[in-house]
C-alpha cells in the first residue's frame, strides 16, 4: 500500500487518499519480524519513522501528540502516580509523562524490542533521555496479554497504538478495553488513539461503544497532528468519574503551573476547549 524510491515516500494508509513526503536522505530500513520499518529526513518534519507504510511520527510535530495524550489526563486527574503505557517505542509519551516530577513509575509495554533500540539511536530526540528515567519500567511484551495479566493498579493508561491492522488490532477489542478498565485505580483514566475521524470514523464508533461499555465517562477529544491526515484526530477518554473531563480552565491552569512544564502546543485552554466535539463526529457517536 506505500510506494518509496530515492525520492518520495507515499502513504496510501486510505482508499484515495495520501500523502508525500520527500525522502530528502533515506536514514535506516529494516524488515522485522513485526513490521517494515523505515527512518528516513524530511525538509519539513525532520526524521520520519514510518511501520508498514504508514508515518508513524516525526521530530516535527509528535509534540502535539504526545503532549495531549499525557498532559490532558494527567492534569485532568490531578494525582497521577502510576502510569501504564502501551505501545509507544519511540519513547515519546514516556518523555511527555516523566516530566511531571509528581510521577513515581511508569510501566511501557512495547511488542518490538528493535522499534525502541532504532528509536534510541536513530530519533533520540523524540524520547530524550527518557529510557534512561529510573521511574521508566520497559516491558517487551504483548500490551493486550499484559493487561490481560498483571495485577497492577495504574491511575492512567495510555495506548499508543498503531492502527487496527495487523498487530494494533487487538489494542481496539471488547476484552482489551475491559482489561485496561480492570488495571485502573479507582478514579483512573484511560486514554486511547482513535485515529481521524473524517476517514477513520469506525475507530471512533467501535471505541465508543467497546469502552463505553466498560467506564460511566466515555468520550473524546480532538487535536490536529499535520501528518495524521484528514483533520482533527481523536483521542478515546474513559473514567468512571465524569467530573474529571468537565473542569475549568481555571482549574486546569493552577494545576498546570504548579508542574513547572512548558509545552509547544498544550495549554489549559487547549484542554478545556478539546473535548468540544464538532457535529460530524458527535454523528459517529450517535451511529
Amino acid at each position: 500500500h506505500f510506494v518509496m524510491n530515492d525520492i518520495v515516500f507515499s502513504e496510501t494508509l486510505h482508499k484515495g487518499y495520501g500523502q508525500l513526503l520527500s525522502v530528502d536522505r533515506l536514514i535506516y530500513r529494516q524488515k522485522t519480524d513485526h513490521q517494515d520499518l523505515i527512518i528516513f529526513e524530511n525538509q519539513v518534519f525532520g526524521r520520519v519513522l514510518t511501520l508498514d507504510g504508514v508515518v508513524q511520527t516525526t521530530e516535527g510535530d509528535e509534540y502535539v501528540y504526545h503532549e495531549m495524550m499525557t498532559h490532558v489526563p494527567m492534569m485532568a486527574h490531578g494525582a497521577v502516580r502510576k502510569v501504564l503505557i502501551i505501545g509507544g517505542g519511540d519513547g515519546g509519551m514516556a518523555r511527555e509523562c516523566l516530566r511531571h516530577e509528581s510521577l513515581l513509575a511508569l510501566t511501557m509495554v512495547e511488542i518490538d524490542q528493535s522499534v525502541v533500540d532504532l528509536c534510541k539511536t536513530y530519533l533520540p530526540a523524540i524520547s530524550d533521555g527518557a529510557f534512561d528515567d529510573p521511574r521508566l519500567n520497559l516491558v517487551i511484551a504483548d500490551g493486550a496479554r499484559f493487561v490481560a495479566e498483571s495485577d497492577d493498579k495504574y491511575d492512567l493508561i495510555i495506548v499508543d497504538s498503531t492502527d487496527p491492522i495487523g498487530p494494533g488490532e487487538i489494542l481496539f477489542g471488547r476484552a482489551f478495553y475491559r482489561d485496561c478498565v480492570s488495571r485502573l485505580a479507582a478514579g483512573g483514566v484511560i486514554v486511547t488513539q482513535n485515529g481521524v475521524p473524517f476517514v477513520q470514523g469506525d475507530e471512533v464508533t467501535l471505541t465508543y461503544r467497546r469502552l463505553g461499555d466498560e467506564v460511566n465517562d466515555m468520550w473524546f477529544y480532538v487535536a490536529p497532528v499535520p501528518t495524521y491526515q484528514g483533520g482533527h484526530m481523536a483521542f478515546g477518554w474513559g473514567s468512571d468519574n465524569p467530573a474529571l473531563r468537565q473542569q475549568d480552565a481555571a482549574t486546569i491552569a493552577a494545576r498546570f503551573s504548579a508542574t513547572g512544564i512548558a509545552c509547544r502546543y498544550y495549554t489549559p485552554e487547549v484542554h478545556v476547549a478539546a473535548f468540544a466535539l464538532p457535529a460530524d463526529i458527535l454523528k459517529l457517536l450517535a451511529d
